[in-house]
């Protein structure tokens, strides 16, 4: 019997890295055309359209190495050149921000506070060191329900309806013992 191996799931940034070194120049030649459009944010479609304009041989080399498929989880492209930062939806719930610099072909993971400040930077240019206001709602929804599997996101309503009567449930359950007991003592 053939024994398993369990092999370590390679992160994003790793997999473009591994991208960008088998296809260097059809990679190039794609984020380039991105920088192209100059500052600004891009959407998906726009990113498509971008893909599709490159000749057939270069999306056919690409589309082997899951480049289209990482092209079409990315949600939006920050362009400050020679930076193109990408915001990629894996599944329902995960995000990975990296960044490409395209002069050099260098891939570097972003936080979410980085990937929005670097997204700040398109209105206020780059801050050196000016505070930003953040505000902490997380206090506010300390008690509040959070969905925990995929299949409820859409069901946001029914996911609420049903936490709310299990928690009538169980008050109703805590005042049924005092209302008999009050009468028991009355007769």
């Amino acid at each position: 019997m053939a024994e398993r191996v369990l092999t370590r799931v390679h992160s994003l940034r790793e997999r473009l890295d591994a991208t960008l070194a088998a296809h260097r120049n059809e990679i190039l030649l794609f984020l380039s055309r991105i920088e192209g459009h100059g500052k600004g944010i891009l959407k998906p479609h726009e990113l498509l359209a971008e893909f599709e304009a490159i000749c057939q041989t270069d999306k056919e080399k690409l589309k082997d190495h899951a480049f289209q498929e990482f092209l079409k989880s990315t949600q939006e492209a920050i362009v400050l050149p020679p930076w193109v930062a990408l915001a990629i939806r894996l599944r329902p719930g995960v995000w990975e921000y990296v960044r490409v610099n395209v002069n050099a072909l260098v891939v570097e993971e972003l936080t979410v506070p980085e990937y929005l400040h670097f997204k700040e930077e398109l209105v206020d240019g780059p801050a050196n060191g000016n505070f930003v206001l953040e505000l902490d709602f997380e206090p506010f929804t300390a008690s509040f329900p959070k969905p925990t599997l995929t299949k409820s996101i859409g069901n946001g309503v029914e996911f609420l309806n049903r936490h709310l009567s299990a928690k009538r449930e169980s008050i109703n359950k805590n005042l049924i013992p005092s209302a008999n007991t009050k009468n028991r003592e009355s007769t």
